[in-house]
Formats: structure tokens, sequence, C-alpha cells
């Protein structure tokens, strides 16, 4: 520590969303686990059968600033969640932009 400087503050860790199933979806980030969590879904199989759009819309009536890219990671999770042998190579958020 140096004189005269605030100590650093620790960062907050989401232990829930870490620990969370959703956690194992590939290229989902944090941020997004915790979105989901926070609309109910805890499960995988939770997101099967669900509109991308509808859980995106409720996830911004929650959060106004909720980034518009969120919207590629929420249809890649349903299509994983949807998929019994998903193909690697569309396992990437972006590219589930339209």
């Amino acid at each position: 520590m140096f004189p005269g400087l605030p100590p650093k503050k620790k960062k907050k860790v989401d232990y829930e969303a870490l620990q969370s199933p959703l956690n194992r979806i590939p290229g989902l980030d944090l941020l997004t686990v915790r979105d989901l969590i926070d609309c109910g879904f805890r499960q995988i199989h939770d997101l099967a059968g669900r509109s991308p759009e509808a859980i995106f819309e409720e996830i911004q009536n929650r959060r106004e600033n909720t980034p518009s890219d969120r919207l590629g990671a929420i249809r890649l999770a349903v299509y994983f969640a949807e998929t019994p042998d998903p193909d690697p190579r569309r396992l990437q958020p972006h590219l589930w932009l339209e």
C-alpha cells in the first residue's frame, strides 16, 4: 500500500452465476448467465422451447441498458438447450446476431 492512496476495492464475484449449470453453455459470458438466472432460468433445459426474443425483452425490462448483442448470446443458449449434438462452429454469440 502507498500512503495517501485509498485501499483497492475488491471486485464482487458472482458465485451463483459461476456455479450455475448455465455457465456450461459455450460462448456465454457471465453477465448473460446472470441475466438468465434473474429471469428464472436455472438449468440449461429450462431454455428449450423458449423464444430468445421474449427472453431478451424480459431482460431489457429488468435492465434498460442491456447491450443489443446479448440477443445473440441468448439465441445461442436456446440453440444449445434444444440441440442434442450442437455444432461447435455455431457456438459463438456473434454468429447469432441478425
